[in-house]
């Protein structure tokens, strides 16, 4: 499970201290979809990349398993991402002169756990309905494709976590119900712990629980109403 306490990010822009997250605690089960909901600037992604290790906390505690890994060493840190996290980013974040299934290999190259990761990259880009574009570059894939890329790519590793930062952010409607139709498939499949961002109120429909963020605090929900920057469902970008 994930177990978060009094977690604080405060930035420094010149002489202003900018409060990114308050006094921030919560917890999330083991198996759970769970969605992190509020305006934008709320710290949505900012707990995001706490919660999978790619920025440090202000103060406070995290959680992962049982295990501190608030204050690991940095190496430790980088060894956790790629071992027990997966992270699917806003932008895909796939290498233009790789093939999807080579993008896809790359984390299991890092981590060096034998030959393996191939056919498991295989397996996942079918997994994702990708099973005849595995050979295809980024620009050869529509904005859908490439996000169920990077979705293949963060499991790649058999992560226990798996985070994603408003992963249909730049799809359509139609891509963004098979991103996320696809992320629930596959923490029903393989059980790993899904937490995603978002600000369009219709996504969380896909979630088992919904927490909601306010100006870098936790707020219930009945004090975070529709979010009113939330664009209407038809109205993201294209592919």
């Amino acid at each position: 499970m994930i177990r978060v306490t009094n977690l604080t990010r405060v930035y420094r822009v010149g002489s202003v201290e900018v409060h990114a997250l308050t006094d921030v605690s919560l917890s999330i089960e083991d198996k759970e979809v769970a969605c992190i909901m509020g305006r934008s600037g709320s710290g949505k992604s900012t707990l995001l990349r706490q919660l999978g290790l790619i920025d440090r906390p202000t103060s406070g505690k995290i959680m992962l398993d049982d295990r501190d890994v608030t204050d690991l060493a940095e190496t430790e840190r980088a060894k956790t991402r790629l071992t027990r996290l997966g992270y699917i980013f806003q932008e895909f974040a796939l290498l233009g002169e790789l093939t999807a299934h080579e993008n896809v290999c790359l984390p299991g190259m890092m981590a060096a756990n034998g030959g393996g990761y191939a056919k498991r990259a295989a397996e996942l880009l079918a997994a994702v309905g990708l099973k005849e574009r595995m050979n295809h570059r980024p620009r050869e894939l529509s904005g859908g494709e490439q996000q169920r890329v990077a979705i293949a790519r963060a499991l790649v590793n058999n992560p226990r976590f798996l985070f994603a930062d408003e992963p249909c952010a730049n799809l359509d409607t139609v891509s963004s119900e098979l991103v996320m139709e696809t992320l629930v498939e596959l923490n029903g499949r393989l059980g790993v712990t899904v937490v995603f961002v978002s600000h369009d109120p219709n996504d969380r429909q896909y979630a088992n629980r919904v927490l909601y963020l306010k100006d870098g605090r936790m707020v219930p929900e009945h004090d975070q109403i529709c979010p009113p920057d939330a664009e209407p469902t038809g109205s993201r970008g294209g592919q």
